[in-house]
């Protein structure tokens, strides 16, 4: 059987999100640095509570793909009127919808099984549908119980993977949620229309410390 470099890219990433999961409970926390075009926001990441999603996103941060990455959508009291429960936070990533990812998607892990919350600070991997967590990642901004486990933001009540949390820089987060946005259409408004960033903040550098 001829394997193509694609596929073994893909069994690589599976075995190191197996070996993450194995040796979780010895993990330490990881510190991260973001340096953006409007400053530096680092974070810890804690493998031994979400083993799976930061294997994830240390991945991607280990193979550079997060050099293209922006922070690209910001959501505030202001600019959702169209969703029914609200939340504050940015987000950012490959904007995927331009760009495949570079690796498959992860299960979810819920933090009614991590612990983790969504407090002010906190990190998580945004999603779609549940098990499909790739790239894109939001901060939050004040505590976001909406978005835990059992929680309505979104309507499955799965939540979101929380995996980390602002340690320094959330000055930064919220010089980038006051950032100017698009101006949605108000007879034809989308889930996220007017948080979209009309400049998004460009990822400079993303490594670990």
């Amino acid at each position: 059987m001829i394997v193509g470099k694609r596929h073994i890219r893909i069994l690589a990433a599976s075995a190191s999100l197996l070996l993450a999961f194995a040796t979780s409970v010895w993990a330490e926390p990881v510190n991260v640095r973001l340096a953006t075009s409007t400053g530096v926001i680092r974070m810890e990441l804690y493998p031994d509570k979400a083993p799976i999603t930061v294997a994830n996103f240390l991945k991607y941060i280990d193979a550079e793909a997060f050099d293209e990455g922006r922070f690209y959508r910001v959501v505030r009291m202001d600019n959702q009127e169209q969703n029914t429960i609200k939340i504050e936070v940015i987000q950012g990533g490959l904007m995927i919808g331009d760009a495949p990812p570079s690796f498959p998607p992860i299960p979810l892990e819920r933090t009614n099984a991590t612990g983790l919350k969504h407090v002010h600070g906190a990190v998580s991997m945004a999603r779609s549908v549940p098990d499909s967590g790739t790239s894109e990642f939001f901060i939050c901004i004040n505590d976001q119980p909406s978005l835990d486990y059992g929680g309505q933001r979104n309507p499955d009540g799965q939540g979101f993977a929380a995996f980390g949390h602002v340690i320094e820089g959330m000055d930064v987060v919220l010089r980038i949620q006051g950032m100017e946005t698009d101006t949605p259409d108000p007879n034809n408004l989308q889930y996220t229309s007017g948080q979209s960033l009309l400049e998004p903040v460009r990822f400079i550098s993303f490594e670990r410390e």
